[in-house]
Order: structure tokens, then C-alpha cells, then sequence
């Protein structure tokens, strides 16, 4: 199985001391996000299989973010900011999913979920605004194994 992990691209700063969770959902990308977004969806129309299943959270960047992609997609409320690891997880299916998933979300939880699998231990790994982390679950001489396949930014596109 693949699980594709897209940190939403450069959105509209957050204010913690004035800014609620509720307009933190509403920020939206910034002209640099767009194109992060754009150059991403870009690479991954290349490479994602047409069987993809995109989750993405309620937030409006990650809206705009899997807009980009041209694909149908799915908002998953779990998938808000906060989000716990295994909220994750059980939405994508991991490891026993039969098609690809590709996860539109926030940091810190996409860096957790990229540790715990990698690791076994969730830890605060930074990804990058606009950036994919792809992971694939595989079975090897009877034994599970998460592999990275790739990293990308968008910076690099």
C-alpha cells in the first residue's frame, strides 16, 4: 500500500494570539502557495495511480492545496489541525488498503505519522510547506516493511 503524505502549501499567517481555531480553517493560500500547490499537483498527476483515494482536511488550504490536484477528494474531518496519528491511519486504511491514499493535511501530525511508521516512534519530523513524503508498505521475506519512496518539494520542482 501507498500513503502519500501532501503538507498543504504556504497559506496566510496565523495569528495564535488573536487567531481562533475556527479562523485558523479559514486561512487560505498565498500566491506562493498557489504555485507550490500547482507545481506539486504537477509531479504527482505524473505519478499517482488513477486508483488514488485523496483525504483532505476541512481547513481551507488544504482545500485549495488538493484543488491544485484536479482530483475528486474526500474532506475527513479528523484530518483537521490536531489531528492524532492513528486518526491518520484509519482514515488511509494503513497497511491493509488495497489502493493508494493520498492524505492532504497539517504539521505537526504528518511529520508523526511519517516517524511512527518509519521509526515505530512518533516523533516531530518537519515537512516542509508543499512538500510530499511518500511511504509504501510492502512484504519482504515474510517480514512488513515501510520504505520511502520519495520526498519532494516544491521548491525543487
Amino acid at each position: 500500500m501507498d500513503l502519500i503524505l501532501w503538507r498543504h502549501a504556504e497559506a496566510q499567517m496565523l495569528r495564535p494570539e488573536k487567531d481562533t481555531p475556527e479562523e485558523d480553517l479559514q486561512r487560505a493560500l498565498t500566491a506562493k502557495g498557489e504555485r507550490q500547490a500547482t507545481r506539486m499537483a504537477e509531479w504527482l498527476n505524473q505519478r499517482l495511480a488513477q486508483s488514488t483515494r485523496v483525504l483532505v482536511s476541512p481547513a481551507v488550504r488544504t482545500q485549495q492545496t488538493a484543488q491544485a490536484l484536479g482530483r475528486p477528494f474526500k474532506t475527513v474531518a479528523t484530518l483537521a489541525p490536531g489531528a492524532e496519528v492513528d486518526a491518520i491511519l484509519q482514515a488511509a486504511r494503513w497497511p491493509d488498503g488495497s489502493e493508494p491514499v493520498l492524505i492532504i493535511g497539517h504539521q505537526p501530525t504528518l511529520g508523526m505519522v511519517a516517524s511512527q511508521l518509519l521509526s515505530c516512534e512518533p516523533q516531530p519530523w518537519a515537512i516542509k510547506k508543499g512538500a510530499v513524503w511518500w511511504l509504501r508498505q510492502r512484504v519482504r521475506e515474510g517480514e512488513d516493511q515501510v520504505v520511502l519512496q520519495a520526498v519532494q518539494s516544491p521548491d525543487c520542482l
